[in-house]
């Protein structure tokens, strides 16, 4: 079994953000998803008087209204334990998956006597806190399916739209350059990095996006693109993106074979959104390849990210004439565009070309193991049949934070007393005091060489690799929250080992 050098981040240390985590962050989404199954149980209430002044009843709106009032009453138990630094229950038998495998851990923390809220290993808390949450729904009858943030996704979804307008412009332009761009990998370089950072910056709030093109700016792309990317150079402080793309080109089109891209989806809404288009663009404006594949959560995590459900409900929301506000810097013309790519899609995803990887063979299977308790480090141990399916690909794009961190690594250590073993969990790089100039090769553990990776992810946690220490030194002085922020990025890229 792979052993880190290092320790975990864990909430024991108060300047990290795993401690702001625990204090400040969990508790928040505690008692937001307390408020909104209580104003649904308000309304359902509402609805259940109007009916009784009516002279009816309905048995089943009223056993809803008691299984949310038990939903909330478990969501504030936990708030209770998790701010007396209290110890991490097990899951209970719901029926669904990993059961066995949370708990199995969880025993293996309390025998180290790392097992409650300010002592277990941050990334290992925060996976079990989501699996903890679907436990309560998944004990109820009627509200087995809910997803408690569905509509705060939906709301910030919705804020979006005159990015998504404008990107939706400059698919429709270079739809009318492909022809062009097919044969010229020198502009299909420039298009692929301003693809990438509208990728990677998908989900920050100062958004970078793709320039705004028309006709004859492809003819002055590579000049315009490249200055935009060096005006954005400073905030990516580890960027692959040259190395990535040289890889892509190596990727020759060979008739009748399949190029496959596979993206490990995070964030819901507009980051989604962002992948989408990426993937459009890899697949119709490049000669690389001809199928892009998307992994989502099989249940909601992480409050944001994407979910089956989500995935079909964006594209669903996307074809609406009524889900944006189009008042909202749009045109009719940039209306039609968004159209137009939206219905490719459609195509695609009848077509096979696009794949939602619960809709493969087994795809369910193989999708649990995103919500596991594992690391990635271990995915060929744990779940070869999706390791063996990602080893296939052509690329493989890691999108976000918690993926960044969720190869999570899974090592032994002693306990001080030396009698007891503890297992400490981190996630693609290990959630783990890597020193800032620690190999990213080096930081995947067992997962490097597996298939080529491309990781694209803003600074959200504390676990940073693959820069120089003069760097990480300059922005200690200059930025201290440069970690967590959001503000600062990470493009990482690493070749499959042949």
């Amino acid at each position: 079994m792979f052993e880190a050098p290092y320790p975990p981040y864990d909430p024991q240390d108060r300047s990290s953000f795993a401690y702001d985590t625990v204090v400040r962050r969990w508790p928040v989404i505690i008692t937001n998803l307390i408020d909104h199954v209580h104003r649904l149980i308000h309304d359902l209430t509402m609805e259940s008087r109007t009916l009784a002044n009516n002279g009816t009843t309905d048995p089943a709106l009223q056993s809803k209204i008691e299984e949310g009032k038990v939903i909330i009453a478990k969501a504030s138990h936990l708030k209770y334990r998790m701010a007396r630094d209290q110890e991490l229950e097990k899951i209970p038998e719901d029926g669904d998956i990993y059961v066995e495998e949370y708990n199995s851990e969880l025993e293996k923390l309390a025998q180290a006597r790392k097992n409650t809220w300010f002592t277990a290993p941050w990334l290992y808390a925060e996976c079990y806190l989501y699996r903890l949450f679907r436990s309560y729904f998944n004990q109820t009858t009627y509200w087995v399916d809910f997803d408690p943030f569905y509509a705060k996704k939906e709301e910030t979804f919705r804020s979006s739209v005159t990015a998504i307008h404008q990107i939706a412009t400059t698919m429709h332009e270079l739809d009318a350059e492909k022809d062009k761009l097919v044969d010229d990998p020198d502009k299909l370089s420039v298009l692929f990095k301003e693809m990438v950072q509208m990728c990677l910056w998908g989900n920050a709030t100062d958004l970078s996006l793709l320039t705004h093109l028309t006709p004859s700016d492809i003819e002055h792309l590579q000049t315009v693109g490249r200055e935009a990317q060096e005006a954005r150079k400073e905030f990516i402080l580890k960027d692959d993106q040259e190395a990535a793309w040289e890889h892509i080109k190596s990727l020759e089109p060979h008739a009748g074979t399949v190029a496959k891209c596979d993206f490990i989806l995070d964030n819901a809404g507009f980051e989604l959104f962002t992948d989408l288009v990426f993937a459009d663009f890899l697949v119709t404006h490049t000669p690389y390849f001809s199928k892009a594949v998307f992994h989502p959560k099989l249940f909601p995590w992480f409050v944001s990210d994407v979910t089956p459900a989500d995935f079909y409900k964006t594209v669903e929301s996307l074809s609406s004439p009524t889900f944006f506000n189009v008042t909202m810097g749009t045109t009719p013309e940039s209306a039609h565009h968004l159209k137009e790519m939206v219905e490719r899609w459609q195509r695609y995803l009848e077509q096979g070309i696009f794949c939602l990887s619960t809709a493969a063979e087994d795809g369910h299977k193989k999708t649990q193991f995103w919500t596991s308790p594992w690391p990635y480090w271990y995915m060929e141990e744990k779940e070869n049949d999706l390791w063996r399916l990602l080893t296939e690909s052509s690329l493989v794009i890691f999108k976000g934070d918690l993926n960044y961190r969720k190869c999570v690594l899974f090592f032994l250590f002693c306990h001080p007393t030396g009698n007891h073993p503890y297992v400490v969990y981190c996630r693609l790089t290990g959630d783990v005091k890597w020193p800032v100039t620690t190999p990213f090769a080096t930081a995947l553990g067992p997962l490097a060489g597996s298939f080529p990776i491309l990781s694209l992810r803003t600074n959200k946690a504390d676990v940073v690799v693959g820069i120089s220490q003069d760097v990480a030194d300059r922005l200690d002085e200059k930025d201290q929250g440069w970690r967590v922020n959001g503000k600062y990025a990470l493009v990482s890229f690493l070749q499959k080992e042949h």
